[in-house]
This record gives C-alpha cells, structure tokens and sequence, in this order.
C-alpha cells in the first residue's frame, strides 16, 4: 500500500508544484537513496532490470531515486529535468502476470532515465510496458504480484498513467490528485492503449462502448478493498483541497504523517492510515518504509527524503538530483545494520511503537523545529551553487542522525506499552531482521 500526491502550482503558497509519496513495503524491506549520473552509452549496449534484461538507450539522465535494496528499479524519484514519478501497486480482476518480466517499479526509473517531461515519461512507459510486459515478484520474501499505476509530474504538467497487463489509460490531471492502490481514472482519460477499449468489451467488463468506467470494471474486489484506498485518496485529496492556495512541503509533510485511522498505530488489525505501519497479519503487513517531497522549482528542485520508515517517526532531509553527497554511505540491506540509514533509524521507530503516544510526544516538537530549519535553508538555496547546497545538505544528514540519537534516548526512558497483538508481530519482524 503507497500512498502518491500532487499539488499543481496554481494552488501552493509559493506557486511550485509539490509532489510527494510514502513507500509502504514489508517492515524488513530496507529501502535507500541512490544518485544515478548522466551517462551516455554505446550502441548495442544492454540495461539489466530487476528481471529481465532490454536495449540500453544513447543517453540517460542523472536520477535521484529511492528503491528496495534488492530490486534495480524504484518507488519513486526525480531526475535532472525536475520529472517525479511514483508508482503504486493495483489490482485487478485480470491476473498479475507471474512470469519475469519488468516490474512497476522498473518503468519507474527507466521514465526517469529517459524522458524529461511528464508526456515523454508515459510515453516511455507505455511503450516498454507493451514491447516488455510487466510482471515477476513485487516483494523480496514472499509472494506478491500486481500491476501498477504512475503519476507522473513536472513543474507544469502531471500525468496519472493506470495499467492492467499490457493495457493502459492515462489522464491530465490537476490541481490536486492522489493515488493509491486502487484504480481511479473511472471513466475520464485522454490516452490509452489502441486495443483498451475493445479488450474491455470483448472480456465483458463493462456495458456497451461509451460506457467503459475502469475503476468499476477493471478493479479487484478483495484487495482494493482492503487497501482502504478509497478512504486514504480521500483524505489526502480533502487535505490538499482544504489548503488549497497555501499547500506548502510543510503540508505535505504533515499529510504523509497522517494518522486519522490509527492515532496509536499499535491498535487495530485492519484499516490503512496514510502513514502506515505494520501490525498483525494478514491485513496490516506493509508499512511506510520511505517518503519523499518534491519540490519542483524549474533548474533543480529540492527533494526532502527520509531514506528511513515511518515518516511520523523521522525527519525529511533536503537534497538535489545535481549534488549528491560526496559520500553517500553504505546502503542496507534486509538484515539489520546500524552503520546504514535506514537500520539505525529503525532502532528509534521500533521503541517508539512500545508506547506511541507518550514516546512520539517527547520529541515530536523538537523534530518539527528542525524540520523547519532544513525546509527553510534549503528553498532559500534554491539559486545557490551545487557545492553550496551538497554543503548544506550533509550538514542535515549529519543533524539529523546527531538527533535521533539523542531522541532515542529520550524515549528509552519512557515505560513501555506493549499490546499482544501487536508485539506478537513485531518480535516475527524482528527476528528476521536479526534486529537488536
């Protein structure tokens, strides 16, 4: 379950378009950031994806993208030309095909790769998805197959791109739009597949031509319904929409916060919050396991990430596609490691679960202010050189870490809260992590 936003620049305090999303993945799925430079290639060459292995084209883009450690595509990104993209998991009534193919996640940073507008991005999807196919485990352990929806923007245009196999619809969309783990075009879309709207007929998903409605006639009953995507692309449209002329990366940051559902995320085996975490199975299996905030100014936007779980728990971090940190650290992987990002946040977001209330509280405030800092410094850079802002952003890596440290131990104080149910379940994750 992904939860993916767009606030076109018509209805932002600063006139930008601001695009954001949670990753939410297997607890133990570690995910990170990785820079991907500029790269011209010779003629012949060949791209091995997650799966399967297709011709490398003349020239690719530098790409900040944050992925699952164990697949070679990613969740989400922005590349050199200030083009965001996320993906999410949908389900349909058409089975997911099972076969190797190339994942969601794969036309992801290949669109980031090779396109630099919004229109070029589902073009190039589209194109891949009907030469290649898409297809092949979604999930590191386990079994999960699903198509994928895209929204796809840049600082004028966003794009939601909706497949089912090798078919496709996509639609314009504006001021404000989110998807989830449903499809959601309904019956609106400027472009689709040649053959959509005769599979359609000829499968007898839906009534006569004209009266096609993809959300109805395509979705999966079971999954899209525990998903609770209805619900969540709901609330953070009504968000956005209530904030409408002031949405601000702030706001954001606060919708992928949300806790509307779960205000203790330990309660509950069912219901999905925006911020998303794990408990009991077989429902609530999946939690955020990264978030990411474009802000797509045209040259180069600033991307505030977490490169850690739980967005409530940790603090979003500016950086550029063009500054990468000059060290980027070593990236983790499924089992537990406190010399990487993503395994030594976790120490922090795994004790605050053990009495949420009382532990996000002590340092919830203190997070905002800093959080408040790096926002401010960083769109104040917005002109600045690439070896003014790579400065700045490692000094907010560092702060951050510095800060967490220090917030954990804060929260070590605080008695825990355990609930069965949900501790049941988080001593299997951590068992498979080797975690502590």
């Amino acid at each position: 379950m992904c939860d993916t936003l767009i606030a076109c620049a018509e209805v932002t305090k600063n006139n930008t378009a601001i695009f954001a999303k949670n990753s939410d993945r297997p607890p133990n799925e570690a995910q990170h950031l990785i820079w991907l430079p500029a790269q011209t290639h010779s003629g012949g060459e060949k791209v091995h994806c997650t799966y399967l292995e297709i011709p490398q084209v003349k020239e690719t883009n530098a790409v900040l993208l944050s992925k699952p450690f164990w697949m070679w595509g990613g969740e989400m990104g922005v590349n050199e030309h200030g083009l965001a993209i996320g993906n999410e998991a949908v389900f349909s009534k058409v089975p997911a095909n099972k076969e190797p193919a190339l994942l969601g996640m794969d036309l992801l940073r290949l669109a980031l790769e090779r396109a630099a507008t919004p229109s070029e991005a589902v073009s190039v999807i589209v194109d891949l998805l009907e030469e290649f196919g898409q297809g092949g485990n979604c999930v590191q352990t386990g079994k999960l197959y699903y198509h994928n929806s895209f929204l796809i923007a840049g600082p004028g245009q966003t794009w939601v791109l909706e497949t089912v196999d090798r078919h496709w619809a996509a639609r314009e969309v504006n001021p404000v739009y989110s998807i989830f783990n449903l499809l959601s075009l309904e019956d609106q879309w400027d472009r689709s597949s040649q053959d959509f709207q005769d599979e359609t007929l000829k499968k007898r998903y839906s009534k006569p031509k004209g009266e096609i409605n993809i959300s109805q006639d395509y979705s999966d009953f079971v999954y899209t319904t525990f998903s609770d995507g209805r619900r969540r692309s709901s609330r953070s449209r009504g968000l956005m929409e209530s904030s409408s002329g002031n949405i601000t990366v702030q706001t954001m940051a606060s919708i992928l916060r949300d806790h509307r559902i779960h205000p203790d995320p330990t309660g509950g085996v069912a219901g999905a919050d925006i911020c998303m975490h794990a408990g009991l199975g077989p429902i609530r299996v999946s939690q955020t396991t990264a978030s990411m905030i474009v802000s797509l100014e045209e040259g180069q936007p600033m991307v505030l990430a977490t490169e850690t779980s739980a967005p409530c728990t940790g603090i979003f971090t500016p950086c550029w596609v063009d500054a990468p940190p000059l060290d980027q650290g070593k990236f983790p992987q499924g089992q537990y490691d406190s010399t990487t990002i993503f395994w030594s946040h976790e120490r922090l977001h795994r004790e605050v679960l053990e009495n949420y209330p009382d532990r996000i509280a002590s340092y919830q405030e203190d997070r905002d202010k800093l959080e408040e800092e790096f926002f401010q410094g960083g769109l104040s850079l917005s002109t600045a050189s690439r070896e003014e802002r790579r400065e700045f952003s490692e000094v907010c890596f560092q702060k951050a870490a510095e800060a967490e440290e220090e917030w954990l131990d804060r929260v070590l104080k605080i008695p825990e809260k355990k609930k069965i149910l949900h501790t049941a379940a988080w001593n299997g994750f951590n068992k498979a992590a080797g975690f502590m």
